[in-house]
């Protein structure tokens, strides 16, 4: 089965070509002032260019307003839109109508009964991102290092469609995929030398961990 793998929060050149020769399916920009990994979207749209045939360019948002998006949406073109603040399903709604781009809902797991947020957005959402909830006075939604237990996801039905992420690293990343199962994974901070800093090397070894992971299951 195809796994699909996000590289999210790229800023520069060198870590984009390290992500797109790795096989990333999707690139993530993230358009959040808070973040160490907020990037403009003149620099987004830049960078965008070498993913084109490539991998799907992603655009990550938390709970921006119509202005912030249109102005996103306009500039970069994404494939995609990841909210990943408290956006409701309405919204998601309006939002998969307004531009007719996929979309993707994160939902913030720590326990069980977190999993239960993520009914209300099954049908409506086309990916869900099931990311470890922030620690306690965190500012960040995302990004923050931190996994979750995921022999919680044993629970889900197999036919939920969903990205895995939180705290995800070459370290971790064959106990994830022999625990989860996921279709798909999504890293961000597991590849930084430094919050907001993203190390092609470390982008090249999550690869290959991904790989040497993926060959044992088989």
């Amino acid at each position: 089965m195809k796994l699909d793998i996000k590289i999210c929060g790229l800023k520069t050149e060198g870590a984009i070509a390290a992500a797109l020769d790795g096989g990333a399916s999707h690139v993530g920009f993230i358009f959040f002032p808070k973040s160490p990994r907020n990037v403009e979207v003149e620099t987004a749209a830049r960078l965008r260019q070498a993913a084109t045939g490539r991998a799907k360019a992603v655009a990550v948002t938390v709970d921006a307003d119509d202005e912030t998006l249109e102005r996103i949406v306009e500039g970069l073109r994404p494939d995609m839109l990841q909210l990943h603040g408290r956006e409701s399903p309405e919204r998601l709604e309006e939002l998969k109508a307004r531009y007719g781009l996929p979309v993707m809902k994160a939902i913030s797991v720590r326990e069980a009964r977190d999993l239960e947020a993520a009914a209300a957005y099954q049908d409506i959402t086309d990916h869900l991102l099931l990311d470890a909830k922030p620690p306690a006075g965190a500012e960040l939604p995302g990004g923050n290092g931190v996994p979750f237990d995921w022999a919680l996801l044993a629970s889900l039905d197999g036919k939920v469609d969903y990205m895995l992420s939180g705290g995800l690293n070459a370290a971790n990343i064959g106990e994830a995929l022999n625990t989860a199962k996921p279709r798909g994974i999504d890293v961000s901070s597991g590849v930084e030398r430094a919050p907001g800093e993203k190390d092609p090397d470390l982008i090249r070894a999550f690869f290959s961990a991904v790989q040497t992971a993926r060959g044992e299951r088989e």
